[in-house]
């Protein structure tokens, strides 16, 4: 059968729509067995076009990786958004080309529109001062607008350790701020906040399984190698403590940073959802080319 009979076929496009729900999430397919039939030559041939067609399926656009989806954890609801940074465009923005503060998920979306583009999915990207202004360290397309802020101070961002998510070409990672400063990582886009939620593998020190502060939350995470990225928010309120095992324990990232409660908004253009709410500061995303 050739290639392009495959690609009509249902059989494929059940395989290929089960091959991106497995890509999103992490997980390997498991190889057909070998036939030993007969139809052995048939079937490998069958498995070479499935193979170079499922590339094109998941390769075709920089934006094949990233999706939305809800999961439940310890019996409380959150968002989970995922991106590849291998193949995923991630992104911070702060200003548009007049430097008025984006604030909003539309601002953003009208600005890529001029090239094309569009956010796939975006949240809120770190803490902000009252005019928009971000509180600690900040890159945005490799120019740097606010220093590294190493410090203990008030607030959650002061709750040392904090760290920075650092987006470089083809990896990203959340760093803690002193090994941060130690590694001087040339990022493309950076943003610092705070506290960390789980650093190399722990939780961060300060959270109390038994505490009574619960917000609606956001944070990002990434896997070791810098390829997986991990966003969340919560779609209940939740505490520190429980948002961080969502990241160790469900999520299986080694590092994590909090990004900020209470203000915490969603933009997924899949499901339609664009949470109404304060002006934002930063705010970090997945960028596509628009339909």
């Amino acid at each position: 059968m050739r290639c392009a009979v495959i690609w009509k076929t249902r059989a494929f496009q059940v395989f290929a729509k089960m091959a991106r729900t497995a890509f999103h999430v992490g997980v390997r397919l498991k190889p057909f067995r070998r036939q030993r039939d007969a139809a052995k030559t048939q079937a490998n041939a069958n498995w070479a076009c499935y193979s170079l067609l499922l590339l094109l399926t998941l390769g075709g656009g920089a934006a094949s990786a990233a999706s939305c989806e809800r999961v439940q954890f310890d019996d409380l609801l959150f968002t989970i958004c995922r991106a590849d940074a291998t193949q995923d465009r991630i992104a911070l923005f702060l200003n548009d080309a007049d430097g008025v503060p984006h604030s909003t998920f539309g601002s953003v979306n009208e600005a890529l529109a001029e090239d094309d583009q569009t956010l796939i999915f975006a949240m809120n990207g770190g803490m902000y001062h009252e005019d928009r202004a971000p509180v600690g360290h900040y890159i945005e397309d490799g120019e740097e607008t606010m220093r590294v802020i190493p410090n203990a101070g008030p607030g959650n961002f002061g709750m040392l350790p904090n760290g920075i998510f650092c987006i470089r070409n083809g990896r990203a990672d959340v760093i803690e701020t002193l090994d941060y400063v130690d590694a001087s990582p040339g990022c493309l886009h950076a943003t610092q906040s705070g506290p960390m939620l789980v650093i190399d593998g722990a939780l961060h020190p300060r959270f109390l399984p038994d505490s009574a502060s619960r917000f609606i939350r956001n944070g990002v995470g990434t896997s070791a190698d810098g390829v997986q990225v991990v966003f969340a928010i919560s779609d209940t309120p939740v505490t520190f403590h429980q948002f961080a095992r969502l990241f160790r324990d469900a999520l299986d990232v080694p590092n994590a940073l909090f990004l900020d409660g209470n203000v915490s908004r969603l933009y997924d253009a899949a499901s339609g959802r664009s949470d109404f709410g304060r002006a934002m500061g930063p705010i970090i995303g997945v960028v596509g080319d628009a339909p």
